[in-house]
């Protein structure tokens, strides 16, 4: 036993020694790293979120067009919309409001002090595909017992910025009609986290009463540089493609069109940000826009904003749109409790 002990041991030991051997870090002149590193599956996480993990290293991306984009986007979407449905049950009523189609999520049943007040959830998919609605306005609608308002506002190429932002802000126009400033939250992931804050600063440009709240989870504030973070993960956090940029450069991005890449409804690190809604902002540790949500929440900090940022371990981009973690759960129930204190209270 004590040959066999002693043999794993070595074995371990050579594994260690072999591994660290691989971790390199080497700097050229002007600080660009050139980095390699052993990175272990993480004990920290569930092992429902490990076993995610390891299933993103089996995916094999490749260069997409935009159709072929928008065709795999919407399959992914139908089916982890009806999945949504099955764990948090709701009604939804197809509508348009303001000319903007528009779907109304309701809880199967709403406490009498939840009637008065509209969630409006805006869905990812980087601005030129639909990647997210009722995904996540199905479980806010459900754990807030609030209805959602969830908005298909116009994407890009075809109609850049600010076409989803002029969508929304119609939205938000008609719901005030109705609803007290005080009773509206506006939440999205991604692509719909950012637009969440450029609708946000637009309205405060218009002197258009504010929301009481802003859920911004995964946000990308500064469309003028790539972050650190972009430079370090894909979508799928460690696993995938990875394009490092030009620091020096705006990233490619057919969104803001000819729109300057420093205007401060499209990248609202450079608005005026005092008296924003207090906010909350979630992302994680392997979210390509990690460093993004930081930076916003410093810089909403800065301007005496309410902020809150929660940062999961090891998790990359939007995984609160997989069911199957408990880290889901967690995070769409800090999410519902989040607006469940700041609106209509």
């Amino acid at each position: 036993m004590r040959a066999i002990s002693a043999f794993i041991l070595l074995a371990l030991c050579s594994t260690l020694s072999a591994q660290s051997a691989q971790d390199s870090a080497t700097f050229a002149p002007d600080g660009t790293a050139y980095i390699t590193r052993v990175i272990p599956m993480p004990s920290t996480i569930s092992p429902e979120a490990q076993k995610w993990l390891a299933s993103l290293t089996t995916l094999k991306p490749g260069p997409q067009t935009l159709a072929e984009r928008r065709i795999a986007t919407d399959e992914w979407r139908k089916k982890d919309s009806a999945e949504a449905r099955k764990l948090y049950p709701v009604n939804i009523e197809e509508t348009n409001i303001a000319g903007v189609r528009t779907d109304i999520i309701t809880p199967l049943l709403t406490p009498d002090a939840n009637r008065n007040r509209v969630l409006i959830n805006l869905h990812g998919g980087g601005f030129n595909s639909d990647s997210g609605s009722l995904i996540e306005g199905v479980p806010i609608s459900n754990l807030a017992k609030t209805k959602v308002v969830s908005v298909y506002y116009r994407l890009a190429p075809e109609s850049p910025f600010p076409a989803a932002v002029d969508d929304v802000v119609a939205v938000c126009k008609e719901l005030l009609k109705t609803y007290k400033p005080h009773d509206i939250g506006i939440f999205g992931t991604s692509a719909g986290a950012t637009l969440t804050a450029e609708v946000a600063v637009r309205l405060k440009q218009l002197n258009i009463p504010l929301p009481a709240a802003l859920g911004m989870f995964s946000v990308h504030p500064d469309f003028s540089r790539p972050t650190d973070s972009q430079e370090f993960f894909g979508l799928n956090g460690i696993a995938g493609d990875l394009q490092p940029q030009d620091p020096n450069r705006p990233p490619e991005d057919l969104y803001p069109g000819n729109t300057d890449r420093k205007n401060p409804v499209l990248s609202p690190i450079f608005a005026d940000l005092a008296g924003m809604p207090a906010s909350l902002l979630v992302t994680s540790t392997r979210d390509l826009l990690l460093s993004d949500t930081a930076m916003f929440h410093l810089a909403l900090l800065h301007a005496g904003v309410d902020a809150q940022l929660v940062v999961f371990e090891a998790l990359p981009h939007g995984f609160w749109y997989h069911f199957q973690m408990p880290e889901t759960k967690e995070a769409l129930q800090l999410m519902a409790d989040f607006f469940d204190k700041k609106v209509g209270r």
